[in-house]
């Protein structure tokens, strides 16, 4: 504990109060992207090898093998497309289905704008602290009057800049994070769109017998 604290005041001697704000932002950010992998693992997100199956067997007609796929995956897109499945077809339920999934997506993406905050905000808390960390350098500069020390300057101007670089390096790669994110949720709406716009409308050679086949199975 004694070394945590030092280790603090280190940090508040050398940047201010602006570099323990973004020490601060850094660890939440982090704790962010920990968890957010954590959840996509869990839910499986981008790993959609047995849905795919799915629907290619409900497109070609093939419901027993569809459904079939679709008990082996535990992704949590599963329901959406049991629902979509296996209940007779409807504007209804498409729009049923369509919620659910957003739904899903949204809880998925929670967390992604804290941390684009944080990408957009730590730059603009170190240019803050850099000419707070300036006028601080300029008022000693006045102080001493005639007799300037360029090294009182410098290591003023040194100290302010640092928090521009704090800043810098907390938002750069939360801003790389933060698109990849952002980019693996886009890909996952695609699938779900492609994926339902399947199941509601089958190829014309198959849909007649998935039809009648969803009937029965969805009384």
């Amino acid at each position: 504990m004694t070394m945590i604290q030092s280790a603090l005041l280190q940090v508040l001697d050398l940047g201010g109060p602006v570099v323990l704000v973004l020490l601060a932002t850094s660890v939440l950010a982090t704790a962010l992207v920990l968890y957010k992998i954590w959840q996509y693992q869990i839910a499986r997100v981008g790993r959609h090898r047995q849905l795919s199956l799915a629907v290619d067997a409900w497109d070609r007609g093939d419901v027993s093998q569809a459904l079939a796929n679709l008990q082996q995956t535990k992704s949590y897109l599963a329901p959406v497309l049991h629902m979509a499945l296996t209940q007779p077809p409807s504007r209804k339920l498409s729009d049923r289905t369509e919620a659910e999934a957003e739904a899903r997506f949204s809880r998925l993406e929670q967390g992604l704008g804290t941390l684009d905050l944080i990408a957009q905000l730590a730059p603009l808390l170190g240019l803050f602290g850099t000419v707070l960390g300036m006028i601080e350098a300029f008022k000693k500069l006045e102080a001493a009057g005639s007799s300037v020390d360029p090294s009182m300057l410098a290591g003023g101007i040194w100290v302010a800049l640092f928090t521009t670089a704090a800043g810098l390096a907390v938002a750069m790669p939360t801003s790389m994070v933060l698109s990849w994110l952002t980019a693996r949720m886009q890909r996952e709406r695609v699938f779900a769109n492609r994926a339902l716009s399947t199941v509601f409308a089958p190829t014309a050679a198959s849909a007649s017998k998935v039809e009648e086949l969803r009937a029965v199975y969805g009384s």
